[in-house]
């Protein structure tokens, strides 16, 4: 029986992201829309609140077990405990059913992709996801290392809708509040999008408002911080689109019987 995906701490996450990449090699790294493991290490590493190093040493602790693919990894020492648990108990997953394992750690929402691949495709959307959740815990990791964010407490305001991931305070001064939006970049460039919310709120803090850029996962993870976006050097350009929604709606009469 397998472990409960909601009872998985983050090193059984870890662990089993490494089992994915030893059994199925770059089939497996392509479907989590990865063009080399240096990237997919980076990103997933820290989209679970874990190191890089720590993906690619269980993969190695793995590769022996299964011959089909390229190296060697640790075939002179003995395999972790707590890893052997979790290679018995999941060895046997498909590439689909392991994939959608994997996708589920960083809140995959299959019904969400449906929608999201029409126009990116499945694993670019997984793969967004994955490398959003990695830029928001590179900040966390390296914040206090921020001279602008020293000694201040940090609250994950990500999922409440107001326009930015982090809202940064120090003790007693919970009124005056810094914003940072985080974003990621899989290469040392690349486009960085606001929503009209984050923009809105990017225009109405002004200096309160950082835009954090983690680029340069696919080799190694560093950051660039522009202070009040909208107007130090960045050129923003507007961009609409037209989404049309399909619902369905009918009518419950005060004489339905079932």
């Amino acid at each position: 029986m397998l472990l409960d995906p909601f009872k998985l701490t983050s090193r059984d996450k870890q662990v089993l992201t490494g089992l994915y990449l030893a059994k199925f090699d770059k089939l497996g790294l392509a479907k989590l829309g990865f063009d080399t493991f240096a990237e997919g290490m980076n990103v997933v590493g820290f989209a679970l609140g874990g190191r890089p190093a720590s993906i690619k040493n269980y993969r190695d602790e793995f590769d022996p077990l299964f011959p089909n693919n390229p190296r060697q990894g640790w075939h002179k020492r003995k395999r972790r405990e707590y890893c052997m648990r979790i290679f018995e108990e999941y060895r046997g997953l498909d590439l689909d059913l392991f994939t959608s394992l994997i996708k589920s750690f960083v809140g995959y929402d299959q019904a969400a992709a449906f929608e999201a691949e029409k126009e990116e495709g499945e694993s670019a959307y997984a793969k967004r996801l994955m490398t959003g959740a990695a830029a928001e815990n590179y900040f966390e990791a390296v914040r206090h290392t921020v001279p602008d964010f020293e000694e201040m407490s940090s609250e994950n305001t990500t999922r409440l809708g107001c326009g930015f991931d982090f809202r940064l305070t120090k003790q007693g001064e919970d009124r005056d509040f810094l914003a940072v939006e985080v974003k990621g970049l899989v290469q040392r460039f690349g486009g960085v999008s606001l929503t009209e919310k984050e923009h809105n709120v990017a225009a109405r803090l002004a200096d309160s408002y950082y835009l954090f850029v983690v680029r340069n996962f696919a080799e190694e993870p560093s950051h660039i911080i522009y202070r009040n976006p909208l107007h130090c050097g960045l050129s923003f350009a507007r961009k609409e689109r037209q989404v049309v929604q399909v619902s369905w709606q009918t009518n419950i009469l005060n004489n339905s019987s079932q």
